[in-house]
């Protein structure tokens, strides 16, 4: 199962006997043939343990169980829509980026501490992202919003990557992150340019960043 841009801003999946997908509450714009639309309460694959750390980091994003045989158009509220396919590997993506994905993929919930540490954990706190990250792994198409479109950039031992954490979507592979910052004495005053806090991703993969600043 995969998902078919319609526009910059829309995306069709087919969906048929057998097949689950979900989708964040409200994205469904249409649909044809029998298809139905259940609240999801166990928070996809990950189970019951997932949707307990994701509301534990008042990051919970309501889901739809999506079933049955027919053709579904998803969107919400104008964003454009990307679409990553994962072969086997593990992206990991703001809750609330998260449009629909295929029901194959196993969900979880990550700790940024863990990969982060203590800057981790505040980047949290700094950015208004929850300290708790989506995870979605295994054989399956993913579709997540974004202001403006999305870039891929690619992350190597050689060439880090640094995002302004509001532009930060998600990322795939081998990747560390951690909270730099390049607050100075004229930032602290209100005089001079640049960015107070950059996200820095380290390592091999890929990172999908917005075109705008602004928070969904």
């Amino acid at each position: 199962m995969s998902f078919t841009p319609v526009n910059s801003r829309m995306v069709r999946a087919q969906i048929g006997p057998g097949q689950r997908m979900f989708s964040q509450r409200g994205a469904m714009l249409a649909y044809q043939g029998d298809v139905s639309f259940t609240p999801n309460i166990q928070g996809g694959q990950g189970g019951i343990g997932s949707m307990i750390g994701r509301r534990i980091a008042n990051e919970a994003t309501p889901l739809m169980t999506v079933e049955g045989s027919g053709t579904v158009l998803f969107g919400h509220g104008g964003h454009h829509v990307h679409v990553v396919d994962l072969t086997g590997d593990t992206l990991y993506v703001e809750a609330d980026r998260l449009l629909a994905f295929d029901g194959t993929l196993q969900q979880g919930t990550m700790f940024m501490g863990s990969q982060g540490g203590v800057m981790g954990m505040v980047r949290g706190q700094v950015t208004g992202q929850g300290l708790f990250t989506t995870t979605l792994k295994g054989q399956g198409a993913v579709a997540v919003m974004a202001h403006g479109g999305v870039i891929e950039l690619p992350i190597t031992p050689q060439r880090p990557v640094h995002v302004d954490p509001q532009a930060y979507v998600a990322h795939r592979g081998d990747v560390r992150n951690k909270l730099s910052t390049a607050l100075g004495w004229r930032d602290m005053v209100g005089r001079g340019s640049g960015e107070a806090f950059q996200l820095e991703l380290s390592g091999q993969g890929t990172v999908y960043v917005q075109a705008s600043e602004e928070k969904l």
